[in-house]
């Protein structure tokens, strides 16, 4: 599951760059908890291993999450999603995208990598469910061709999951 290839998105700008550099040496001092950085030579992809919580649902279970930051990084979010076989919960679907309003509406050019992560991981460790969301069949066929979870009108309802 990727996004456009790295040839056909803008570079990043100056500000991005400089924000990014930043934001990998603070994850190489002070990393968040339960996340590894996959080091690569692409500072506009990041990899991240995600690690389940202990005593929650996801406990012992490993996932990626796949990272691409925009030309206008951090004043636009990065397109964020776990690359298949997506962890079951009822916000995130099969083809990886994650239904989280940070990643979108509530975006603030103040949140970094570190702050996305603590909340996906937040997200799966307050699950008392391990299931799809209800439409995520429907969804994931409208998907087709690559599209991007930005793309999507997400309806924030249920945080209660």
């Amino acid at each position: 599951m990727t996004s456009p290839s790295a040839s056909s998105r803008k570079t990043l700008s100056k500000i991005a760059c400089n924000r990014l550099q930043k934001e990998l040496v603070e994850w190489q001092v002070n990393p968040p908890a339960g996340f590894k950085h996959k080091a690569t030579d692409n500072l506009q992809r990041w990899v991240i291993e995600v690690n389940g919580a202990p005593g929650t649902l996801y406990a012992d279970e490993m996932y990626q999450l796949q990272v691409d930051f925009p030309e206008h990084y951090p004043m636009e979010a990065p397109q964020v999603i776990f690359v298949p076989p997506a962890p079951l919960h009822p916000h995130i679907y099969s083809n990886g995208h994650i239904c989280l309003d940070i990643l979108y509406d509530s975006w603030s050019p103040a949140m970094t990598v570190s702050s996305i992560c603590i909340s996906i991981l937040s997200m799966l460790s307050s699950s008392t469910l391990k299931q799809r969301p209800p439409d995520n069949d429907r969804y994931v066929k409208n998907c087709k061709n690559g599209r991007s979870p930005k793309e999507t009108r997400w309806w924030f309802h249920d945080d209660k999951v």
